[in-house]
């Protein structure tokens, strides 16, 4: 699956875009616009979406990628 399709898929079972994810995590203090914040693991990001969204390991891990800038 390409990441294009990771994002879809994201927005599709949760209803919100990746700008809208981008600016969730710098809400939380978790990234900021270069990407994710200092000290800051995935797992915390992680942790933050699922009981959220209920999304699976692999969609929770583009949105990681996501914020670090890796993709676009």
């Amino acid at each position: 699956m390409s990441f294009q399709a990771y994002l879809d898929n994201i927005q599709a079972k949760a209803g919100k875009t990746p700008a809208d994810f981008k600016a969730m995590a710098a809400e939380r203090g978790f990234a900021a616009s270069e990407g994710i914040a200092p000290g800051v693991k995935a797992t915390q990001i992680t942790d933050g979406v699922k009981p959220d969204f209920g999304l699976g390991h692999g969609h929770e891990m583009a949105i990681v990628a996501l914020l670090k800038g890796k993709k676009d």
